[in-house]
């Protein structure tokens, strides 16, 4: 069955990304697949969460919100705190840039990334997880410039979904893709071929070894292409 925008099976939305988007934060990139956009940035402040404090070694954390008309429908601001989703999204997205890290042992310090949707179609999480990485990148360069000490980041992330809709194995779902696939899953992966996190979930089907396979190669296979934009932009 044809996909609703046209592309193959194998194929990524069209991807752009804009590094240093925001002037203001140490870190930002402006991330869009296909219809979701998302604006990334990253600070850093002074200070680790109580469980670090007095051990010298700093913290990246993230957190995650989507404006009001990101979608087809306005959707309330979640202004008494983070609810469910957002909180399993933002420790989704903060794992993930955490193994990004080589060390954490640059000094007393948190890296917040903070990734706002600004236009919701699909994949809202895994974008935010590919544009952080380009904030978390820059920040850290940003720490080391002024601490004269190496940068403390280690390797790219990136992330994409895949899922099983109307039979069919596909990657980077858009909005109604996820919202009919009988399978989906949203894959995290470190440069250059190692998996943090794979979230698999038969939402209307099940599904066999095989097509778990077939899900993981695709992810694979995109991720290396957004692990190429990245280092792109980075100028690496």
């Amino acid at each position: 069955m044809p996909r609703p925008d046209g592309r193959s099976n194998q194929q990524l939305r069209p991807l752009a990304l804009e590094r240093r988007a925001n002037p203001y934060a140490e870190g930002s990139c402006l991330i869009r697949m296909g219809g979701t956009l998302v604006h990334c940035t990253a600070t850093v402040e002074p200070g680790v969460p109580k469980f670090k404090k007095g051990t010298g070694e700093g913290w990246v954390t993230a957190e995650y919100a989507m404006l009001p008309r990101a979608t087809l429908e306005r959707t309330s601001r979640e202004r008494d705190g983070a609810g469910g989703r957002t909180q399993e999204i933002q420790r989704l997205i903060g794992r993930s840039l955490r193994a990004a890290m080589s060390t954490m042992a640059f000094g007393e310090h948190t890296i917040r990334i903070d990734c706002d949707v600004l236009q919701a179609d699909g994949g809202t999480r895994t974008a935010s997880i590919t544009g952080g990485c380009i904030a978390l990148a820059d920040a850290c360069a940003w720490l080391a410039e002024r601490t004269g000490n190496p940068s403390p980041f280690g390797q790219l992330v990136a992330a994409v979904s895949v899922g099983v809709v109307e039979g069919e194995e596909r990657l980077d779902l858009a909005y109604t893709e996820d919202r009919d696939a009988g399978v989906d899953a949203n894959v995290v992966m470190l440069h250059p071929a190692r998996f943090v996190e794979v979230q698999g979930t038969g939402e209307h089907a099940t599904f066999s070894r095989p097509q778990l396979e077939v899900l993981l190669d695709l992810a694979e296979s995109g991720i290396a292409q957004l692990f190429e934009a990245q280092r792109r932009i980075l100028g690496w």
